[in-house]
């Protein structure tokens, strides 16, 4: 019977520490073809192969950034539309109201506008940001994530999770340190 050690323990997970980028990405496919799939890294910088190694090879933002871009076409064409046509239509040196060329620039400002602020909020959103708290925090030595050292924590709420297991088998990965993380 498994126990489910994030409820009955308060314990976040297992925190590996290794000291290069290419031990993170090994232990990290290792532990993905092992089973565990709640894990997360943290790194000081950007490692290559790292979220293909977590097993997140595709991300929502793109597909927002192209919704948010069309409703910001269409609504500001739209908008200039309404004004020109319907909501206040006057006739200036015999021009047609629906002239489509004014709308181009106010058209595209939209769609540049409305691109930017999904990106950001989707973004956001997507990371789970702002998180000014998080349990990985409670371990002394994760300071060092900002400058030297890379992390590779295993949740406790992995179904493949067992204390004892997973703590041999993060040491069995040649970390500097493995660390039990608090919620």
């Amino acid at each position: 019977m498994e126990t489910n050690y994030s409820t009955r323990f308060g314990l976040y997970g297992l925190m590996a520490e290794f000291t290069t980028p290419e031990a993170l990405v090994a232990a990290t496919q290792r532990a993905y073809a092992d089973g565990y799939r709640k894990m997360d890294a943290y790194t000081p910088m950007p490692v290559d192969g790292l979220p293909e190694a977590l097993g997140s090879t595709r991300t929502w933002v793109s597909t927002l950034v192209l919704l948010g871009g069309l409703t910001g076409c269409v609504g500001g064409f739209g908008l200039m539309y309404w004004i020109t046509c319907i909501a206040y239509p006057m006739n200036v040196g015999g021009r047609p109201m629906y002239s489509w060329p004014a709308y181009i620039p106010p058209t595209f400002e939209t769609t540049i506008l409305l691109s930017a602020l999904t990106a950001v909020i989707g973004m956001l959103a997507l990371n789970g940001l702002p998180q000014p708290y998080h349990p990985v925090f409670n371990v002394p030595r994760f300071q060092l994530a900002s400058q030297d050292r890379f992390f590779l924590c295993i949740e406790a709420a992995d179904p493949r999770f067992n204390l004892e297991a997973t703590k041999g088998f993060l040491k069995g990965l040649g970390p500097q340190e493995v660390s039990e993380v608090e919620k």
